[in-house]
């Protein structure tokens, strides 16, 4: 096999990790020596052994003069795992080739140092953008101090959303509404709106019974949910808050309501809201699964980097409500606009997944 077939294979490795390692990157390695394959592994979930220590020890003796390939430069601090970088000297590897230097300025470069220092030889770019869509949440957050933003939308052909009277379910087939629990399981936090949790009551955690992927569901890490209650119109009732797991109720004023334990209550200024909710959440990746407004909202800031829509077979009438909502625009140049990257069925309805 060539190096491009074996760092493929690390990517692949990595992937297993997509839905459990929030906040960490999902990491991918493999070790070869005199050709064959003598360790590989992924990391599983954060706090848990990084992607080298598996692979190392799955290698054992045979890590001493492997090649070892990781699609994320080993790491070079402390954290809750010793460095990946000193582990990989220790074993007496001999050259060591990474996908991508590490975004966090606690590494970036300096795993690789580590190494060189030690006289293993180094190599950095190969399959760099298939190793860059594994991750592109901790890239976003390591380089902006965003987290990456994907907005989830559902529709009928004519883009509508709901009937006149407010019924919409369901608008998308079975199998579309399963798809969209792969895409809360790739989200460190989903965010709706009260007015979603109103009409709605949704419980916006992964459900491992409707889950489409083959995957460990007991490794699959719940994400993070956030509800946006500027007015707090919201009562602790509400079946939203009876569902288990991390939640946050976010408004502008000082909140005096009672809510379950695993609930926090907080407080952002009104100017520059959703920018503000952004950097304030401990996550790499969010999905925005809410009614028209917000998710105008969030298109019209500029703070959406993917789009996911859902296309239904059916009309809904000039009546229904609309998709999303935005700003007049008075010239087309105003309007925004998407780069296709993908348009696939799933079920009886059609996905498109946009980009910014």
């Amino acid at each position: 096999m060539t190096d491009t077939q074996w760092m493929a294979r690390a990517i692949a490795l990595a992937a297993k990790g997509r839905y459990s390692t929030e906040p960490n990157p999902a990491v991918g390695c493999v070790l070869v020596k005199d050709g064959e394959l003598v360790g590989e592994g992924w990391h599983r979930q954060a706090g848990s052994p990084h992607a080298e220590v598996h692979a190392l020890a799955m290698a054992g003796e045979k890590a001493s003069g492997a090649t070892a390939y990781v699609t994320l430069e080993p790491c070079a601090h402390h954290g809750r795992t010793p460095p990946c970088a000193e582990a990989l000297v220790k074993a007496g590897v001999a050259k060591v080739i990474a996908a991508m230097v590490d975004p966090n300025p606690r590494v970036a470069g300096k795993g690789l140092a580590i190494l060189e220092a030690a006289g293993i030889e180094t190599e950095q770019g190969l399959l760099e953008s298939d190793a860059r869509a594994l991750n592109p949440g901790f890239i976003k957050k390591m380089e902006s101090g965003l987290p990456f933003v994907r907005l989830k939308l559902a529709a009928s052909l004519d883009g509508r959303t709901a009937l006149k009277n407010g019924q919409s379910k369901w608008i998308t087939g079975v199998d579309a509404r399963a798809d969209v629990q792969r895409l809360r399981a790739l989200s460190g936090a989903i965010i709706t709106g009260a007015g979603t949790v109103l009409s709605d009551e949704p419980s916006l955690n992964v459900r491992p019974a409707q889950f489409p992927d083959p995957y460990p569901l007991d490794e699959i890490r719940q994400p993070l949910r956030v509800v946006l209650d500027r007015r707090q119109r919201l009562g602790s009732d509400n079946g939203f808050f009876q569902v288990p797991g991390p939640t946050w109720v976010v408004s502008h004023h000082n909140d005096h309501r009672d809510f379950p334990d695993h609930v926090e209550k907080h407080k952002l200024p009104e100017e520059g809201f959703l920018k503000a909710l952004l950097k304030a959440l401990p996550v790499n990746s969010v999905l925005v699964e809410a009614g028209a407004e917000l998710a105008g909202a969030f298109l019209a800031e500029g703070l959406v980097d993917e789009l996911v829509l859902y296309l239904a077979p059916t009309l809904m009438g000039s009546l229904s409500r609309g998709l999303v909502d935005l700003p007049l625009f008075t010239e087309m140049g105003q309007a925004p606009r998407f780069k296709i990257k993908d348009c696939r069925m799933v079920g009886e309805d059609l996905r498109l997944t946009l980009e910014v």
